[in-house]
């Protein structure tokens, strides 16, 4: 049974950052390019960003410059760091396992709560 296990949501003032991770199985996370996406409340899923095994990384226009994704090898996680949080950026946010040319073909972890208020 294969998982993905989002961690780091919570609530924070605009401006403020918080950093998830997307922890995986081996087999997942060392063949897969994989990303974040998310759901902002009325609205559609959206793509935030991914990330190759390679390291080369692609990110939505609506939070270049103020998020980043990286992954980490020895423990199988797939991170997202946000800055500079604006309200707008409220949503559940979930990683996939697989992302070809951006659409999320895998399994999905559970989704995390973010919300940006103050």
């Amino acid at each position: 049974q294969v998982h993905l296990v989002e961690s780091g949501g919570g609530v924070v003032q605009p401006g403020g950052s918080l950093r998830l991770s997307c922890a995986t199985s081996r087999e997942i996370f060392s063949i897969n390019t994989m990303g974040w996406y998310r759901q902002p409340p009325g609205k559609q899923r959206e793509l935030v960003a991914y990330i190759s095994t390679n390291d080369t990384t692609d990110y939505a226009d609506f939070v270049k410059g103020r998020f980043t994704i990286s992954r980490d090898n020895a423990r199988n996680t797939m991170y997202l760091q946000m800055n500079n949080l604006k309200p707008e950026d409220t949503a559940v946010y979930s990683c996939n396992g697989a992302v070809v040319r951006g659409i999320p073909i895998g399994y999905w972890g559970q989704g995390t709560q973010v919300t940006v208020s103050s």
